[in-house]
């Protein structure tokens, strides 16, 4: 059974491999063994307690409970911008009016910003290829919002999300063509691979401070503000399901949306309950639905996807499954539908 758990140390030769699969874009996940290994680090230090807030973090892999193979990974950073710069754009409007001439005109504007410094991040979510099937996607992102309804207070109020931005056929950014490149005269997958190692300085040297008129980019560079990454739609749909919004937030080099929502709005964190579980020897029905499910302990989080009635108390579980969740009698579980009741499945 696959199962998200928080990632070891023995997990990095695997999350290397991984990485290298990711393709341009996914800054929060760069193909480096030191600076991946730092990141396992200050999760192991954030689950044993000992991180302080600035580099705490947690990072979940999404394994065979049987092989220990690893099939996808994802990660939440508590609070962004507190040791390492946090830019993105916002999305703005100034405008430009002359009651004498008779001209009024509302100008769209990028501003530099670092509106989203102290807020809480998901991030680093890669799902292999020969796993994007069934409920697997779904598990590995929302694995991470019932962590966060168990442990509330560790994350901050709002929490947001950087999708990745439209590229070309070739990995190349429009937007970046159209504007970053002439402020840093590095292609873009060097630029996004230096934020991805944590070097942020030349940001904040080289971008223009002042707003950028998005009139005067190109065509192709305006048309890419606030889409996605073909690969990254079925995310934003995740996401967006769970009550995250775009609020006209951009990343500066790809132009890729941030999402956002308050913690507490968050559908699986509103709606997920504590439930006690039973051990269910006879197969689900095919018509029911599936549920997110995850043990209750800090440490030794796991998470896992199971079929049971809308309305079932206590949760049927499969034996497997409460292995996989390292379930002992008399423990109860966190819960919730895996897709809202008034959505379809993506």
């Amino acid at each position: 059974m696959l199962t998200v758990r928080p990632a070891e140390a023995s997990d990095l030769p695997a999350i290397l491999a991984m990485s290298g699969r990711t393709g341009t874009g996914l800054t929060s996940l760069p193909a480096d063994e030191t600076r991946l290994k730092d990141r396992i680090e200050r999760s192991l230090s954030s689950f044993n307690g000992g991180a302080e807030r600035a580099d705490e973090c947690y990072v979940f892999v999404l394994a065979d409970a049987g092989n220990g193979k690893i099939a996808g990974i994802c990660a939440i950073e508590v609070a962004v911008g507190l040791r390492e710069a946090w830019y993105n754009y916002r999305v703005g409007t100034l405008v430009h009016a002359s009651r004498e001439l008779g001209v009024y005109n509302a100008t769209p504007t990028l501003f530099l910003s670092n509106d989203h410094t102290g807020h809480t991040e998901l991030c680093s979510l890669f799902l292999d290829a020969e796993h994007r099937r069934g409920n697997l996607g779904a598990l590995l992102s929302k694995s991470r919002l019932l962590f966060i309804a168990e442990f509330p207070e560790t994350f901050g109020m709002k929490v947001i999300a950087e999708l990745r931005g439209s590229l070309d056929d070739e990995g190349r950014s429009p937007f970046w063509e159209g504007l970053g490149r002439h402020f840093f005269a590095i292609d873009f997958s060097r630029a996004d691979y230096l934020t991805g190692m944590g070097n942020r300085q030349f940001v904040a040297e080289l971008m223009p401070r002042h707003p950028v008129y998005t009139v005067l980019l190109p065509e192709a560079a305006r048309a890419v503000i606030g889409e996605v990454h073909g690969e990254t739609r079925p995310a934003r749909s995740l996401l967006e399901a769970e009550g995250f919004r775009y609020e006209g937030y951009v990343d500066i080099f790809d132009a890729g949306p941030t999402v956002e929502a308050y913690r507490d709005n968050i559908r699986a964190v509103r709606e997920s309950r504590i439930l006690q579980f039973v051990r269910r020897d006879e197969p689900a029905a095919a018509d029911e639905p599936w549920w997110l499910v995850s043990n209750r302990r800090l440490k030794d989080f796991r998470c896992v996807i199971a079929q049971a009635g809308k309305r079932a108390r206590p949760l049927p579980l499969s034996a497997a499954a409460i292995a996989a969740l390292h379930l002992g009698a008399g423990e109860s579980v966190r819960a919730c539908l895996l897709v809202p009741p008034h959505k379809k499945k993506q």
